[in-house]
């Protein structure tokens, strides 16, 4: 227990820079005492850790002062690596002379068995660069001028907040506030057509929780889908969603919005999908079906 509270005790002196005695014991629910005789123990095993006194005193760690090696384990140094293999998605200079100094430091070869490309097929460049401009202006607060493809084919020019970038459903967005609709937006990455770091910076804030998880009910759907595409099934809804058939067919029900990205997502199944329920977005496929019958018949 006291070996947990020591490593802590580093642990929030790092982050804070100093605390008082009281301040510690406080958090850490031991008394002052103990605080004091956990300094010395932490001053007996090396770690550069001294207190002040005065009206600006406290309990420091020296200036500089980072974790020996040796406080991690194995696993945990490794974990430390990996995390930042995920990341180097854009081959990013920086994170790839980070990994060679960890792995130095570390005395271990960093096993690259994980490879992160977010990118189109064919267009590697584009999107990398896109990514690494969107994350530097997070990072640095700076606004960002975006040419936007929006859900309903109209494409628009918006100045944004960037806030967090969020992979969901095999695809990166962008959460942001927009400037012209004074609210918080969701941009997918692969429908900003152009975009263009400004030098006007924003005001510190957070992506709202409620946008994040909004809990919105939709309608349940039910879907019967041909065997044939079932390697799409399984790309698109989660197991528990699907129920195959004898015959090898698949039910899906899912609760999804009935908007116009459902009725395209629907038409590009072709005759492999079935609407079950509801009849409403069964007659919705059927009139969207007839109008590219005639708009392309011979």
């Amino acid at each position: 227990m006291q070996e947990s509270r020591l490593f802590k005790i580093v642990y929030y002196l790092l982050d804070k820079g100093q605390a008082t005695a009281p301040e510690l014991a406080e958090k850490f629910e031991v008394s002052v005492r103990t605080i004091y005789r956990d300094i010395d123990a932490l001053s007996g095993a090396g770690i550069p850790i001294y207190a002040e006194a005065g009206r600006n005193g406290g309990i420091h760690l020296m200036n500089e002062f980072v974790l020996d090696k040796a406080v991690l384990s194995e696993e945990e140094k490794m974990e430390i690596l990996a995390a930042l293999q995920s990341i180097n998605t854009t081959q990013n200079v920086s994170i790839s002379q980070i990994l060679q100094k960890l792995s130095a430091m570390f005395n271990l070869n960093s096993e690259n068995w994980l490879e992160v490309d977010f990118s189109r097929w064919g267009n590697k460049g584009t999107d990398n660069e896109k990514f690494e401009l969107l994350k530097s202006a997070i990072i640095h607060q700076k606004c960002v001028k975006i040419t936007y493809a929006g859900s309903y084919g109209e494409i628009s020019e918006r100045i944004v907040h960037p806030l967090k970038m969020a992979y969901k459903s095999m695809a990166w967005y962008l959460k942001a506030y927009c400037t012209q609709k004074q609210d918080y937006r969701i941009f997918k990455l692969t429908r900003i057509i152009n975009l263009e770091v400004l030098r006007d910076g924003f005001p510190q804030r957070s992506f709202p929780v409620s946008e994040e998880n909004s809990g919105q009910i939709y309608n349940k759907i039910v879907l019967c889908f041909s065997k044939n595409v079932a390697y799409r099934v399984y790309d698109e809804f989660d197991k528990m969603q699907i129920q195959q058939q004898e015959n090898g067919d698949f039910i899906v029900t899912v609760n999804m919005p009935e908007d116009e990205w459902l009725v395209g997502f629907l038409l590009s199944f072709g005759t492999q999908v079935e609407i079950i329920e509801p009849v409403s977005l069964k007659k919705v496929i059927c009139d969207n079906a007839k109008r590219i019958y005639e708009k392309n018949k011979p």
